[in-house]
């Protein structure tokens, strides 16, 4: 039985790497992958997959009034899909997230989704949400707050380097924008020592 996978983190954990690697895997050993990454997030250039360490691949991008059971059914019917694998799955709607499961369940393919848990205001988006209930496999990738510490929230940055603590959900950015912090120094919001 295919299963749907939530690898989830806070920012700068190595997500995207990953999923390049495991992707690579895959195409190593002669399966065909499909990669999807969300509209939204165009940081490595549309349609683009790129990790802090240099590797890359390209994508189809969704939206998320997209549906991906039938996006997927399609590639499916020009070549053999063993694995799809999901780039910033927070940006998913509920809606997609149980189009996925529909893959696995009725086209018995793997799906591997990669995506923050939490916003800056240490609320779930909803992609995430939907995922955390209904994947059969959940992972943490572990990364440290800088008093060496798991990280598990991200802070957001105004460009002077402050703290934001309002504002939309969504600010498309890297580590000029966001910093991963340890519950208790998210909670104090600090930075660093």
């Amino acid at each position: 039985m295919a299963k749907l996978y939530f690898n989830y983190s806070s920012m700068n954990a190595g997500k995207s790497t990953v999923l390049l690697q495991a992707s690579y895997n895959y195409e190593e050993r002669g399966m065909n992958t499909l990669l999807l990454i969300a509209a939204i997030d165009d940081r490595a250039g549309k349609g683009r997959i790129a990790s802090r360490i240099g590797l890359d691949a390209n994508a189809d991008i969704f939206n998320q009034s997209d549906d991906l059971f039938q996006h997927i059914k399609q590639a499916c019917s020009k070549q053999d899909i063993h694995a799809v694998f999901v780039d910033e799955a927070q940006f998913l709607s509920e809606e997609q997230v149980w189009q996925l499961a529909r893959v696995c369940d009725k086209l018995r393919i793997p799906v591997m989704c990669f995506g923050l848990r939490t916003d800056f205001q240490g609320k779930l988006f909803p992609g995430s949400s939907a995922l955390l209930a209904l994947a059969d496999n959940l992972k943490e990738i572990k990364t440290i707050c800088w008093c060496g510490r798991k990280a598990t929230m991200v802070a957001r940055m105004d460009a002077s380097g402050r703290v934001v603590e309002e504002g939309d959900q969504v600010v498309i950015g890297g580590e000029e924008t966001y910093v991963s912090l340890c519950r208790n120094h998210w909670s104090e919001r600090q930075l660093k020592a």
